[in-house]
């Protein structure tokens, strides 16, 4: 994807051989479950969208890492996972803990810092985990669960578990010398573990051809012996197959597996990040291939959604989301008394 204009990814997809609704049977989804996709990927950018908003009103503290643009990622690879699989999340990971199944209610619980939140209004944005779903938490340590997939990976490996452990960290972290170590070690015994690069091109504001040496990224797991695929990461469907290939090759103890997904996101780093060191046009670019967007063109041309069924999901994914504002809002602020509560030292 990195070579080819925008222009011609679009041309590409257009002229494709595989008819969509073709490709949609093929990978064993029902018209049902791709309407499931795109439904999720809409509760996903409205949930960030209203986050932003409650942010602008003082009513989520700390900082926020947004997604939005990012969607098919998630989706994808959240579909392809077994809901007992083990996962850890960066800090830029709403999309993906809401496409594993999360309560909306308790993680904009958790972003109002209620105690009806996933972690009682203790992690925010950043850290929310629910470990009885095996979600393990996200981690505001850039590449910081990488090593701990590892671990996840060993012992996995050592109760001959079915389950597999997926960690998903951004470009940036590709540079952190824990990549290195982790995808070392996982290779080297092969370890239950999905190692997913979520390339957004940049690393705060450092774009990502200005920070590593030789692109892609993916291709650094050769050094390990180490499978691996890059791909367009804004095509759902490219996204699900190679996340199921991936998934099968890793849980049939083949060893782990690295996929690179390119995407791109649409604000800033965080909430202090003026988005100087690029250009409107350059955002705009991108937005012509939205993940959302261009799924739903696919959807309709192929006559699995109609214009009605689209204004439905719209419609229930804002009540979906408001409900959530209103349940955060009315759930209690935690208890005073409860502050020492998870405190280890």
């Amino acid at each position: 994807m990195a070579d080819k204009t925008i222009q011609e990814i679009k041309k590409d997809e257009h002229n494709s051989n595989e008819d969509f609704h073709a490709r949609v049977v093929r990978l064993g989804l029902s018209n049902e479950k791709a309407i499931e996709m795109y439904t999720m990927m809409c509760k996903i950018r409205r949930f960030e969208r209203m986050a932003d908003q409650l942010y602008a009103a003082g009513k989520v503290h700390g900082t926020m890492h947004l997604s939005a643009g990012q969607e098919a990622v998630a989706v994808g690879l959240g579909t392809a996972l077994r809901p007992d699989d083990y996962f850890l999340n960066h800090h830029r990971g709403h999309g993906h803990f809401i496409a594993k199944g999360a309560d909306l209610n308790r993680m904009m619980a958790e972003f109002l810092g209620k105690e009806g939140g996933y972690c009682r209004g203790r992690g925010g944005s950043m850290h929310i985990a629910d470990i009885e779903a095996n979600n393990l938490g996200a981690n505001g340590i850039v590449g910081g669960g990488l090593s701990l997939a590892v671990g996840v990976g060993l012992a996995l490996q050592m109760q001959q578990a079915e389950q597999i452990v997926v960690v998903v960290f951004g470009d940036g972290a590709a540079n952190e010398g824990i990549f290195h170590e982790s995808l070392n070690m996982a290779a080297l015994w092969k370890l239950p573990v999905l190692f997913v690069c979520e390339n957004n091109q940049y690393g705060m504001s450092m774009q990502v051809n200005r920070a590593t040496a030789k692109l892609p990224i993916a291709q650094r797991a050769n050094g390990y012996g180490m499978a691996w695929h890059y791909i367009d990461g804004n095509d759902l469907l490219l996204v699900y197959e190679t996340m199921q290939d991936a998934i099968g090759h890793v849980r049939s103890g083949e060893g782990p597996v690295l996929v690179e997904a390119e995407t791109y996101r649409y604000f800033g780093h965080s909430k202090s990040d003026r988005n100087l060191y690029r250009t409107k046009e350059e955002i705009d670019e991108w937005r012509k291939i939205d993940p959302i967007d261009r799924f739903l063109e696919r959807l309709e041309g192929a006559g699995i959604l109609t214009e009605e069924g689209v204004e439905k999901i719209t419609l229930d994914a804002q009540e979906v989301v408001s409900e959530a504002v209103e349940f955060a809002e009315s759930s209690p602020e935690p208890d005073v008394e409860t502050l020492t509560e998870f405190v280890y030292a």
